[in-house]
């Protein structure tokens, strides 16, 4: 009788129970920038009519702001590390985002996987396709990301935030904020 009972109990678990936290933030800024030998921590936050340019360049906005963490070596600005979630099927998806000072991508890390099935994102080949892209990139599953079967709504969502967080920082870079410089 034990046995039915602790049965049931796994059975109707849920997805959570296979939430996994791989790094922190920090873990993650280091590893997009090693040279790094000072941060900044502050937020972007866009206004209304840097959310309406960043629906325009087909990244709608869901957040008008983002945790940010700004990069330097021996004071000079090296780029940012971004920070978001997206809901992967049911749960969310943790991730940090890192782009040099000129918006492009130098790295994808996932903190936090919470789903039963997809977590392939975190394999370093499908991560280093963004790589390199910036606010001019597509970066749509499918066209110059690709898929991974099983795991496509983690693709399309991650690849959506990523979409995202690049549009929305080359919106707000236009208006010279300190975090920029």
């Amino acid at each position: 009788m034990r046995f039915w009972v602790t049965a049931a109990a796994m059975a109707s678990a849920s997805p959570a129970a296979f939430a996994v936290d791989y790094l922190s933030a920090d873990q993650a800024a280091q590893l997009i920038f090693p040279e790094a030998d000072h941060w900044d921590s502050s937020t972007l936050a866009l206004d209304a009519a840097q959310l309406q340019a960043l629906d325009a360049a087909g990244a709608k906005g869901r957040s008008a702001r983002w945790e940010l963490r700004t990069a330097r070596k021996a004071g000079a600005l090296l780029g940012w590390v971004l920070l978001d979630n997206v809901v992967g099927k049911y749960e969310l998806i943790s991730y940090a985002v890192g782009l040099d000072r000129e918006g492009a991508i130098r790295g994808v890390e996932i903190l936090s996987y919470r789903e039963s099935h997809g977590s392939e994102i975190r394999l370093p080949a499908w991560r280093k396709q963004f790589v390199g892209k910036n606010a001019s990139a597509p970066l749509r599953v499918g066209s110059d990301i690709a898929n991974i079967s099983g795991a496509t709504l983690s693709c399309s969502h991650v690849t959506d935030g990523i979409r995202r967080i690049v549009q929305a920082v080359d919106v707000a870079r236009r208006a010279q904020p300190a975090w920029a410089r």
